[in-house]
């Protein structure tokens, strides 16, 4: 994404949130980013593919969704309070999930006010077109 910082501000931009929890699905790429950071941290990595990563605070979440979403990497994100949470892939699609209906399109129109393009009605494939 060319604009990750303002993409995770439009996204977070409507919450105060305490709490941010990411687990990696797939990983293409060694993820540069993610590595970065908690090389910042002085947090030790023993597996670059698989991460189960948490963050506190506003900063620090929106610090670990720009370092996933600039890596090759299919994620989950659930915040707290939870009243949302996105699944990003390595394509660049980021899907939104909220709890209502208001709230979805509360988070959409503050993404397309942004400048962000929202891709509607689209259907994320499951994983039995693999087999």
């Amino acid at each position: 994404m060319k604009n990750l910082s303002g993409f995770v501000g439009a996204l977070l931009a409507r919450f105060v949130l305490e709490y941010g929890g990411l687990q990696t699905d797939i990983v293409v790429f060694e993820p540069l980013n993610l590595l970065e950071l908690l090389s910042t941290r002085s947090i030790p990595v023993n597996d670059t593919w698989h991460f189960i990563l948490e963050a506190e605070g506003q900063v620090e979440i929106a610090e670990l969704l720009e370092a996933a979403l600039g890596d090759s990497v299919d994620f989950i994100f659930v915040p707290s309070p939870g009243s949302f949470a996105i699944y990003a892939d390595h394509d660049e699609y980021t899907t939104v999930y909220a709890s209502t209906d208001s709230e979805l399109r509360n988070l959409v129109s503050g993404l397309q006010a942004a400048g962000f393009n929202c891709v509607t009605h689209y259907t994320r494939p499951s994983g039995d077109h693999w087999k």
